[in-house]
């Protein structure tokens, strides 16, 4: 989602969501965090952050990797991806077994586990506040919900044109003053108390894997209607944990769910794990933790420090600290590891770049200045400086290790070339920049965020090109962005699912803001070649097409490619099995504490 799913900040526990999942591109942490002790605080208490506000809890809100985490807490969804297992593969959550799929691969029947129950909460009036069963009629609301268009969801984009009816009931609500949930849709539908279908218009490869993202999320009816506008402000699900306290300019706290459904660590991993001890808790329930105290850091600093004294259980690596803490050899310094410090490197399954908004009329139909911008942005000096070249310059949206990533591909846009710039600003009809007003430039407020607009600043100004710097809040942010208000900044992806079209989905010009193609663009000819991907098993012709739609977004430059990066993560060492997963969002609940560690 955002997903996230979820914005491109350095999010150094690993590259979620994705959801989720968009992340924007400064530094954000999702992961290890601090409160003050209690002396009252359980033995298992998590201390994790997150770098930025939150903008709410609502699954079908979570558009962001920050917000889509912390939803994914409380609520749960049908599937979702192995803790441990690599490569990724898909188990049930909610569904009692993976689904029974028809010989077309257009009919998917879930059966839902029994005596799963929503959290204790005020909004179940029937039952004096104690959650009542998830049945079947909750996970079809759920969907219906994601689709329905006042809550302009920017996840409709994974049901959108995919489930029979569901357009149409889409389009009636949109027309009716109050969305009629009670209404039939062909595509979603109730067997029975715990099985129900989901019918396509057509085959999907990616279908199940939308389904473990966090917009799909399971909630009760009684608590949107409880609740109504404070609804993202609550967090009534079926998870491992129950919200306790909710301040999302500071501090989330998350305490175990007395009635969670019993769940249980894995007993299988990848090859490595067991000697790694990823395997020690194999068989115990879940969740280990009794707490887990959020707080927000939007500075880096602060984190950092906290980190050092212990306060922090996971942590990135700030860039100006890089050097201190990672030997030339980019393995753990001698201090940190002697205090039992642990360094987990991986790939990222990401991409950062900087966009321009195609509906903008300065960029939407001027080729030549995009991609003289394009030339003019050198993305190694920039990985130098903001990752301390723990990156690799980008030529396409693709990241290296799934379908679609073409090692060959040189983006003739991406090489640092300001000649070349100078002439293709000339052709876009500003010689030397004459002529063209400042552009707009959106970025977060805080340390990092100006840096990396006034480097941009600098970049762009040595071609003739002027930039104005505003900077917003996390929420004013998104704001600015899913309503066409910005011009241009630095955002990113990480991925929701193992599989290119995750990536070229950002391009598709049925998923303009607000939903995920926050560019705006649009391309008959890309759209053609995406809508017959998604009719195409795995294999070399979808490989093919794949790298078809990247070529044309190479030409079309949309984006700014900027880079595929490693993830650098800092363990503390009482801290027990924590492995990065791209695509887990509750992961929380597989930590615990070793106390004598800890003490």
């Amino acid at each position: 989602m955002l997903r996230l799913t979820g914005v491109f900040r350095f999010d150094f526990s690993s590259y979620f969501y994705k959801y989720r999942h968009l992340f924007l591109f400064t530094l954000a942490l999702t992961i290890g965090g601090c409160t003050p002790r209690g002396a009252s605080e359980p033995v298992q208490t998590l201390h994790l952050v997150v770098g930025e506000k939150l903008k709410g809890l609502d699954p079908v809100l979570a558009e962001d990797l920050y917000s889509g985490t912390q939803s994914s807490q409380a609520y749960e969804t049908l599937l979702q991806f192995h803790y441990l297992k690599r490569p990724y593969s898909l188990a049930p959550q909610l569904a009692d077994k993976m689904p029974e799929v028809s010989a077309d691969g257009k009919i998917y029947t879930f059966s839902l586990k029994k005596g799963v129950l929503f959290q204790d909460d005020p909004c179940f009036k029937e039952t004096s506040g104690k959650g009542r069963e998830l049945v079947a009629d909750d996970v079809v609301y759920s969907l219906k919900r994601l689709a329905d268009p006042k809550l302009v969801s920017s996840g409709w984009w994974i049901l959108d044109d995919r489930v029979v009816g569901l357009n149409a009931w889409r389009d009636k609500a949109l027309r009716d003053s109050t969305t009629q949930y009670q209404s039939e849709v062909e595509g979603l539908r109730s067997i029975d108390r715990y099985t129900f279908q989901i019918k396509l218009n057509r085959r999907s490869t990616q279908f199940l894997y939308f389904l473990t993202m966090p917009f799909a999320a399971v909630v009760p009816r009684e608590a949107v209607d409880f609740y109504g506008k404070e609804f993202l402000n609550h967090a009534v699900g079926t998870g491992p944990f129950r919200l306790q306290e909710y301040h999302p300019g500071s501090k989330i706290v998350w305490v175990r769910n007395p009635t969670y459904r019993r769940e249980l660590y894995p007993s299988e991993g990848a090859p490595g794990d067991r000697e790694a001890g990823l395997l020690a808790d194999a068989g115990k329930a879940l969740p280990l933790a009794d707490q887990v105290v959020v707080q927000v850091f939007v500075e880096q600093q602060p984190m950092w420090l906290s980190f050092l004294s212990g306060k922090v259980d996971i942590s990135g690596i700030p860039k100006d600290s890089f050097s201190t803490a990672i030997n030339p050899g980019h393995e753990l310094s001698s201090d940190l590891a002697a205090k039992g410090v642990r360094l987990v490197k991986t790939p990222a399954f990401d991409i950062s770049h900087l966009t321009f908004n195609m509906a903008d009329p300065v960029f939407a139909k001027n080729k030549y200045l995009r991609q003289a911008l394009s030339l003019a942005y050198d993305q190694n000096t920039f990985n130098e400086i903001f990752f301390n070249g723990a990156a690799m310059a980008a030529q396409g949206p693709i990241p290296p290790g799934i379908d679609g990533y073409d090692p060959s591909l040189r983006n003739p846009n991406r090489q640092f070339n300001m000649n070349k710039a100078r002439e293709l600003l000339a052709k876009a009809g500003y010689p030397g920049g004459k002529g063209l007003p400042p552009l707009e430039y959106a970025t977060l407020a805080g340390t990092l965020g100006r840096q990396q607009g006034e480097f941009t600043s600098k970049m762009f100004s040595a071609l003739g090109v002027n930039l104005n710097i505003g900077t917003y809040s996390w929420p004013q942010f998104l704001e600015v962005v899913k309503n066409k208000k910005a011009q241009m900044w630095e955002y990113g992806w990480s991925g929701d699912y193992p599989d290119g079209e995750n990536f070229l989905q950002l391009f598709y010009s049925k998923n303009a803001s607000p939903g995920q193609n926050d560019a705006n663009y649009s391309s008959p000819e890309f759209d053609r070649a995406y809508e017959y991907s998604l009719t195409l098993p795995e294999g070399r012709q979808r490989t093919e097409t794949y790298q078809k739609m990247v070529k044309i977004l190479v030409d079309d430059c949309p984006w700014i490619f900027g880079s595929h990066r490693l993830s650098y993560v800092l363990v503390q060492k009482w801290l027990k099995n924590y492995k990065p997963n791209d695509f887990n969002h509750s992961n929380y609940k597989f930590y615990r504490v070793d106390p004598g560690l800890k003490k």
